[in-house]
């Protein structure tokens, strides 16, 4: 890729939404450094600020649009400053968010992400918005350059787009249909992480166990479960999200059989009422996804299973969203992330009848996750006692000063507060090693393990994530790009 001659500009990147966002933005920032554009530093303003952006979320467009504002004097005082807006909302309100915002520069959508450093050069030449929107990917995003977030961990798309019609979701008509990338190609990019130090990825999709539907293939999931423990140094494989409709006995067998892969598993469930998933277009019923869970844990008695749910859906009654309420109880989820209905402009649930009035769906919303906390609770004390492996981890959670707490991802995706102390320890724990507790205390949404380590294994992921945190002169921050999560 040739480098443009951009006089050593800063840049910095803020990223709503999901982890396929989070991973473009890593994309972002490769594209941006392969064209000579380097991360700002902390505090730093930046020259060129990016926004990638979020359709699915509630206030998507308020969020955006608020902080796009508040550049608004910075730009006026500094007319070099460069604001691009990429991502869902960008493909969805095209040359609106010039009208709106016209001091942005660059407008670009999910299936161009490459195009950003052209578009800039170009809107700087011609002191003009340049606003390019593709229909249809033409180029898979991982195929890009990638600055990534972590050095222990990262993320590998292995399709994007999707082929469900969701009436709530408005995420097919912004990523498109189904495109999957083949075996070879996501294998080699997983090794590639490997040998750059990660010891974890999460495979990536819309509907992740889907995967090889463009090559009629139904077992391409679960083979590529499998395959990914054949690479050696790969520890922990995870993947989201996948959906009930396609989720089979042959992904539960490798899940169980493939030691690297974790018993963890995101499910959205959505609803617990059978005519609620017939209006929300979810091709399956409690039973068949409660079925699956069972299936799942008679296989992995330890899986953690999480899930999403909508409280407030169009036309929910009392009796559906109590529905809703025993499924869950039934289902006993570790946790899970729990949302209020909102219409999403362009999807056929917005224009419904019976939508739901605000203050029950709040009152809904209060009782579920009421019930949840209490269930995800007394599933962590079960664990209180038992001996954990933990991947540190940096920015999950708390670091507390006075007794030097860390935090750290259990093979099941809990979170864990730790103590770095104890006769295991021979050196300082850093972001990326793996240690072994034991788990002292249990809350909702996080285990604590306040006694001595019983190991601590440090790792190259390590090393690299000490480095990356010492002192660097600008444009040599090493795996820690400047991408912000609003």
């Amino acid at each position: 890729m040739t480098s443009i001659d951009t006089q050593q500009r800063t840049y910095e990147i803020k990223t709503y939404g999901c982890q396929m966002n989070a991973h473009d933005s890593e994309r972002l920032a490769g594209v941006l450094e392969a064209n000579g554009y380097i991360a700002a530093l902390d505090g730093e303003q930046a020259d060129i600020v990016v926004f990638n952006t979020c359709a699915v979320r509630e206030n998507a467009d308020n969020k955006l649009y608020g902080n796009l504002s508040h550049l608004a004097p910075v730009k006026r005082a500094n007319p070099d400053l460069q604001i691009a807006v990429g991502g869902c909302l960008a493909q969805k309100d095209k040359h609106a968010i010039v009208q709106k915002a016209p001091y942005v520069d660059v407008v670009f959508g999910t299936h161009n992400v490459g195009s950003l450093p052209a578009l800039l050069e170009r809107s700087r030449h011609n002191k003009q918005a340049e606003v390019e929107i593709l229909e249809s990917l033409e180029q898979f995003p991982s195929t890009l350059p990638a600055k990534r977030e972590s050095t222990y961990a990262g993320w590998v798309s292995i399709s994007v787009g999707c082929n469900n019609t969701c009436t709530f979701c408005i995420v097919p008509a912004l990523r498109g249909r189904e495109k999957d990338r083949r075996p070879g190609e996501i294998l080699a990019e997983v090794s590639a992480l490997v040998s750059d130090g990660a010891l974890e990825v999460t495979l990536l999709g819309q509907n992740v166990n889907a995967y090889g539907v463009e090559f009629a293939d139904r077992s391409a999931f679960a083979n590529l479960l499998r395959a990914c423990g054949d690479i050696e140094g790969l520890e922990r494989v995870r993947f989201t999200s996948p959906h009930p409709r396609d989720f089979t006995d042959e992904v539960i067998d490798a899940m169980a059989q493939t030691p690297n892969v974790c018993h963890q598993l995101h499910m959205p469930l959505q609803s617990g009422s059978a005519s609620v998933l017939k209006r929300m277009r979810r091709s399956y019923r409690p039973d068949r996804y409660l079925a699956i869970l069972d299936r799942v844990r008679a296989a992995m008695p330890d899986a953690a299973i999480t899930t999403d749910i909508i409280v407030g859906f169009p036309g929910e009654t009392e009796e559906e969203f109590e529905q809703t309420l025993e499924v869950v109880r039934r289902a006993r989820f570790s946790s899970a992330f729990t949302f209020q209905y909102s219409p999403r402009p362009g999807t056929p649930a917005a224009t419904m009848e019976q939508q739901v009035p605000k203050e029950v769906v709040q009152r809904r919303y209060e009782r579920l996750v009421e019930l949840q906390n209490q269930i995800s609770w007394d599933e962590n004390k079960k664990l209180v006692g038992r001996e954990v492996e933990l991947l540190v981890a940096v920015g999950e959670g708390r670091k507390d000063a006075d007794t030097n707490r860390m935090s750290g991802r259990a093979r099941d995706g809990r979170l864990v507060h730790f103590t770095p102390s104890g006769p295991a320890v021979q050196a300082a724990v850093r972001p990326g090693d793996v240690v072994t507790t034991t788990i002292t205390y249990a809350a909702p949404h996080h285990l604590n393990a306040d006694t001595d380590l019983l190991t601590h294994r440090r790792t190259r992921a390590g090393d690299l994530s000490e480095s990356a945190t010492a002192p660097q002169s600008p444009g040599v921050l090493l795996g820690m790009p400047s991408i912000r999560r609003g």
